[in-house]
């Protein structure tokens, strides 16, 4: 399970221009996520943590559509930040609110996690966050954003982003994945379940092997370690030695062993059995195939193994997420 320090505040951006939808949905959601993490927490009805709207200047926000929509505050030391999809002219709102890049910068040279619906990773690439990294954004803007953030290593084939604590999303439905891992993360994996079924929503992970969570695992300059970490990604179903590996890649066992760990912050044997799992719960939300199937395509002959594996990755029998991650398309 993938969690991080105890989470004390969410805070959801709020600008003129702001699609309402997509600012209230964020709220609701976390809303509904510090519900369920305070009851877990002996907290009773009470948040476990805050989740707050805010404006560059702590006032209210006229939205695209029309209604005015009050904020709790003005910017504010959030352990993670919402930047929701927008309209309007990119360069008026930068010369209305610029106070939000240096915000960006401060939150996340403090570790906080930043993620940018649509629109909205435009002002993570505005802060130069994103120079040097992949990032996404609503294929409507895409042309736009390429253009004015040539540093950005951007990415139309993904719908998600991962990168050093800076999360993009393409559009609504990848924001929803991405709110999802984000519970994972920082509230642990019942909660998340939880939030699945309160919603009605099915994770869908079907975003390649560097999905979401290995993204910040490649951002070191140990070139021989990135290229190791590519061939794993091509080669993790099949049977192999990291001793062979190691010496495919000019170097010794215990060489390789120091410098993977050192580069990624994972042990090999943990990084390979993540990307295993990863890509299991792909194929049980997403297929018909059987456990012992699944089983075999990720690279263990033992289903009852990997049955064990997954549920200490997950908690989480490969059955129990099936049922509650399966696609609607899927069901008889």
């Amino acid at each position: 399970m993938l969690t991080d320090h105890p989470l004390k505040r969410i805070s959801i951006l709020a600008t003129d221009g702001v699609f309402a939808s997509t600012l209230l949905h964020a709220k609701d959601f976390f809303h509904m996520a510090s519900l369920r993490y305070g009851k877990q927490l002996g907290l009773d009805l009470n948040p476990a943590f805050e989740t707050s709207l805010v404006s560059p200047d702590g006032r209210s926000v006229n939205t695209f559509s029309g209604p005015r929509i009050e904020v709790d505050g003005a910017l504010d030391d959030a352990d993670a930040v919402i930047l929701p999809a927008f309209w309007g002219d990119f360069d008026a709102i930068c010369q209305r609110y610029p106070q939000v890049s240096r915000w960006l910068q401060e939150r996340h040279a403090a570790g906080s996690a930043i993620c940018g619906e649509a629109s909205g990773a435009f002002w993570m690439a505005a802060a130069g966050l994103l120079d040097g990294r992949e990032g996404t954004t609503h294929w409507r803007f895409a042309h736009e954003f390429v253009e004015r953030f040539p540093r950005v290593l951007f990415t139309q084939e993904k719908h998600l982003t991962d990168s050093d604590n800076l999360y993009c999303a393409g559009g609504t439905t990848s924001a929803c994945d991405l709110y999802i891992h984000l519970v994972e993360r920082f509230c642990g994996a019942h909660i998340a379940q939880g939030m699945a079924r309160d919603i009605l929503f099915e994770v869908r992970r079907n975003y390649s092997p560097g999905r979401i969570g290995f993204g910040g695992q490649k951002l070191h300059l140990d070139t021989r370690v990135l290229q190791i970490q590519e061939w794993l990604e091509e080669h993790f179903a099949e049977k192999f030695r990291f001793e062979d590996v190691a010496r495919d890649h000019g170097m010794s066992i215990r060489n390789f062993m120091r410098r993977f760990q050192t580069a990624t912050g994972d042990k090999p044997l943990h990084y390979l059995q993540r990307l295993r799992i990863e890509t299991a719960k792909t194929l049980l939300s997403t297929t018909r195939k059987s456990i012992k199937t699944i089983s075999y395509e990720v690279g263990y002959d033992d289903a009852s193994f990997f049955a064990r594996l997954f549920r200490q990755h997950t908690e989480l029998s490969p059955n129990q997420y099936r049922q509650q991650y399966r696609h609607k398309a899927l069901e008889p």
